[in-house]
């Protein structure tokens, strides 16, 4: 593997390290993120049934119009409030948060702070 691309193989290491500690279960599950280039997207996962209770992104229908025009970090914290209120109305206060091997900084930070905003505990 000559030609891996090292930041892709760093965020690899990073997400097995943090996956290896955490585990969403049926009280707390796992608010997992992941962001490419132009969208963010996040779920709650329940890890003990394998299923995954809720997501919210910048491609949901009803957070395309709010999204449209604004910036990365400002699409995040709409994404993070959305999928925030979704596990509020769903009976969950506590998650653990799963930033996946990214940087906790821009884009995810804005979507924690969304999250936290809506009321979860992390």
């Amino acid at each position: 593997m000559a030609n891996a691309n090292p930041r892709l193989a760093a965020r690899g290491r990073r997400r097995a390290r943090v996956r290896k500690k955490i585990l969403g279960t049926g009280s707390r599950p796992r608010l997992c993120v992941f962001r490419s280039a132009s969208h963010i997207y996040a779920q709650l996962i329940d890890d003990e049934k394998g299923v995954t209770l809720a997501s919210a992104s910048t491609l949901t229908p009803s957070l395309r119009e709010p999204v449209k025009g604004k910036k990365k970090t400002e699409m995040a914290k709409l994404v993070g409030l959305s999928i925030g209120e979704t596990i509020k109305n769903l009976g969950y206060s506590q998650i653990i948060f799963d930033r996946n091997g990214f940087l906790y900084h821009g884009r995810v930070m804005a979507l924690s702070e969304g999250a936290r905003e809506a009321g979860l505990k992390f």
